[in-house]
């Protein structure tokens, strides 16, 4: 006898467990699951498993005290990816229409986009009035509301609306390269206006600040996550990946990116919550990988994030502590995870072990993108659809899940929800007109309303509220309503050493710090040797929880006036030589000048911390200029360098150097530069599993531990891919000298025909050997 799981065509819940007789065996186990329980005589599901709005909230498990309202749904939102609130409570919100209409992606370059306006004129709760305010845009994907107008990404550039009447008026370009090359899963997105006043992107390593005159500014920052990006109530960032739960950073956003030798600084892109276990309460048998040994549990379970996205880091002032909740749309679910503060670093655990926030048993519940509202609540944008792989990555397998249920139709649908606890009213804040009103809201308990507040102040250059802020700043009481005023008089260009100096004996270390991250925008105003003395103060005692804030400002400081700075840092790093925050804060302010105090260190312990980063520093210097002379590349690799920009570099890096936390490097990897049909055999089949590339090994959560395979991609053909692979292994220094041609491609489908799993390192080692 055979025990066997019989599973609902319709909702893929088990119905029973039975008894087969041995004949049975031969049946295929999707023989099994093609059933459909008598329970369904009476099921929400259409003959396509689509639901409607209501019986999709009736589909979702939420977490006890909590409750789920719908607030708009088809047709007034279609495919929501990205939104913000306005002053007026109002919706903003982006329509990604053109995502994957079939397996291939056929249509994407459309322009059927939209950024719409959403508005719940009867006060119930729900959207009823629908306006378009941009259409005809291809793949849009983000969206910032400021000084009256609207930012807008629509690869490959950034722009900016004016915004009159509800209606889009000059329209200016403030970025050609925002979103250049990649696909649609990997091109920077976000742009949340953060507590300093900067404008900051998931999959981005850049940021934008709109001076009052009209005019932007764009700086190099770190690069975070892949989608979407969140901030805590410090303004300090998070993000993830879609292996990983939750990435963030211990430190203020616009520091420590000022060397571009540095491949990483301690402090930022640090793992938050490292359990990125899921639970589900529907089988998932629809994912990318789902064929894998151990992908799926007994019952067809996703076991792991696959899509994690859209992280939010809650501040609407309804739930005590802090949490961080995690969209999975590819296991119908949300994630809630507790975070916790130990110094100025932060650490969290899942909420629950077993179970999740929100689970659905509605496999087109596909939740994106969530956000705090002004009334509390968070807001979940459901593109509610079958297909969200994009189809670069798409298994065969994958495809036949699709085609089995159908889940390319129905387009054109999609929700947004909100959650908020059982016992609490919505009481929504409408922005108010008055100066003084705004200022009083930067106590506000909901983080939203704080955030407004400031950005309309800043946004109306309202210096008028300058005494007011400045009574805030002694409000020893609030911290929040000192953090955003001290923000808000420097985005309105009133911030001054009198402001500073009242806050270096702040009794939270937190808002000590802010002010450490405040003064380098006082760099042009004030001399060296007051705003060093400024630090000094901040610093105090040998407080070492805000020595790394410190080194952080003073290495700010030393791109503006280095000859002032860079002693006093070069010191305090050897004074500090061991500790990895405080070394890498320095490194940051070092750039061009490593290798004197390497010099300097010729009789110190090689081992120390400062010792190792100078000299990793020193030798990608070597490395970025041994690359940058790609102009006889370009001329031979033209359609190898369009795919690489598409399809790899993403996650391995234009420069090759791999992307932390998704891929290891390609410049100077064996795997690149070694036995062709081995490269060959990985790039069209994948690899799983951990990866030795130049005498490292590279596993999760290093990497993402996966790297999906082409073979299968029919818009990818094989002379395309040669050029690709030609321009990888004659690139950053590799330099093989050797092409590939198409033959060769085709004599390696020809031995593995339709493989459908990933290589591990391991077979590719016993196929081809490891030289």
């Amino acid at each position: 006898m055979l025990a066997a799981r019989l599973v609902c065509q319709r909702n893929f819940s088990v119905v029973c467990r039975v008894k087969m007789t041995k004949a049975g065996k031969s049946r295929s186990f999707l023989d099994h699951l093609a059933v459909v329980c008598l329970f369904c005589q009476g099921c929400t599901h259409n003959a396509d498993g689509v639901l409607s709005p209501r019986a999709s909230l009736k589909a979702m498990e939420v977490e006890p005290g909590f409750k789920v309202e719908l607030v708009a749904a088809e047709p007034l939102v279609v495919a929501p990816v990205a939104m913000t609130f306005d002053d007026r409570g109002r919706m903003w919100v982006v329509e990604m229409v053109g995502y994957m209409p079939d397996t291939l992606g056929t249509g994407e370059d459309q322009p059927v986009g939209k950024v719409v306006i959403l508005e719940d004129t009867d006060g119930d709760g729900e959207m009823d009035r629908r306006k378009v305010f941009l259409d005809s845009l291809v793949m849009p994907r983000a969206i910032c509301l400021i000084a009256g107008g609207a930012l807008v990404a629509e690869p490959p550039n950034l722009w900016y609306y004016e915004v009159v009447d509800d209606k889009p008026g000059h329209r200016s370009v403030v970025d050609t390269a925002y979103a250049v090359g990649g696909n649609v899963e990997h091109q920077p997105n976000g742009l949340l206006r953060a507590l300093d006043n900067w404008i900051y992107s998931a999959k981005h390593d850049q940021r934008y600040r709109r001076l009052p005159d009209g005019t932007w500014l764009k700086e190099k920052t770190h690069f975070r996550g892949q989608w979407g990006i969140s901030q805590d109530d410090w303004g300090r960032l998070y993000y993830n990946d879609n292996s990983n739960n939750v990435y963030g950073d211990f430190f203020a956003p616009g520091l420590g990116a000022g060397n571009p030798g540095q491949r990483s600084v301690s402090g930022y892109r640090q793992t938050i919550v490292g359990d990125n276990r899921v639970y589900p309460i529907r089988a998932n048998t629809g994912v990318n990988r789902g064929y894998k040994e151990g992908f799926l549990d007994s019952l067809g379970r996703l076991r792991h994030f696959t899509a994690a996205c859209g992280p939010l880091i809650y501040r609407g002032g309804l739930l005590a502590g802090t949490h961080a909740f995690v969209p999975e749309p590819a296991a119908n679910l949300i994630k809630r995870n507790v975070l916790h503060g130990a110094g100025f670093r932060t650490t969290g655990v899942q909420a629950h072990e077993g179970k999740e926030f929100l689970a659905s048993t509605d496999e087109r519940f596909r939740p994106v993108g969530l956000y705090d509202g002004p009334d509390g609540g968070i807001y979940v944008l459901d593109m509610y659809r079958g297909i969200i792989q994009h189809s670069t990555y798409l298994t065969p397998y994958l495809k036949g899940e699709i085609a089995a249920r159908n889940l390319t139709l129905p387009l054109g649908m999609g929700r947004i929800y909100r959650i908020v606890p059982k016992a609490a009213g919505r009481h929504g804040v409408v922005m108010p007109s008055q100066t003084d009103s705004l200022v009083a809201l930067l106590g506000h308990p909901n983080g939203w309303v704080r955030d407004q507040a400031q950005r309309a102040l800043v946004d109306r250059q309202a210096t008028e509220a300058t005494e007011g802020l400045r009574r805030s700043l002694l409000d020893g009481d609030a911290p929040l309503r000192t953090i955003h005023a001290l923000w808000t008089l420097e985005g309105l260009g009133r911030l001054t050493e009198a402001d500073l100096q009242a806050l270096v004996r702040h009794p939270r270390w937190e808002v000590r710090a802010q002010a450490a991250a405040a003064i380098p925008s006082l760099a042009v105003s004030v001399p060296a040797s007051r705003l060093m003395a400024l630090l000094g103060e901040i610093h105090g005692h040998a407080d070492t929880l805000l020595a790394p804030y410190v080194m952080l400002s003073l290495a700010a400081l030393a791109g503006h006036e280095a000859d002032a700075y860079v002693p006093a840092i070069a010191q305090s790093a050897m004074q500090n030589a061991g500790n990895p925050y405080i070394v890498d804060a320095a490194i940051g302010g070092l750039s061009g000048r490593e290798r004197g105090v390497l010099d300097a260190l010729a009789d110190a312990d090689t081992a120390t911390v400062l010792y190792r980063r100078l000299s990793a520093v020193l030798d990608e210097n070597r490395k970025q200029a041994a690359n940058r002379d790609e102009a006889s590349l370009a001329v031979r690799y033209p359609t190898g360098i369009a795919l690489f920009k598409t399809a790899c570099a993403p996650c391995h890096g234009e420069d090759g150097r791999g992307v932390p936390p998704i891929a290891p490097p390609l410049a100077g990897s064996e795997w690149v530069t070694g036995h062709k049909d081995r490269l060959l055999a990985l790039v069209l089949y994948g690899m799983t599993g951990p990866v030795d590339v130049a005498g490292r090994t590279y596993k999760q959560p290093d990497v993402s531990g996966e790297m999906p395979g082409i073979a299968h991609n029919d818009a990818i053909d094989d002379a395309d891919l040669a050029a690709l692979l030609g321009y990888i292994r004659n690139a950053w220094g590799n330099a093989t000298g050797d092409d590939v041609v198409p033959e060769e491609l085709g004599g390696v489908r020809a031995r593995f025909g339709d493989r459908a799993e990933p290589f591990t390192q391991d077979e590719l080692y016993a196929l081809f050997g490891k030289d």
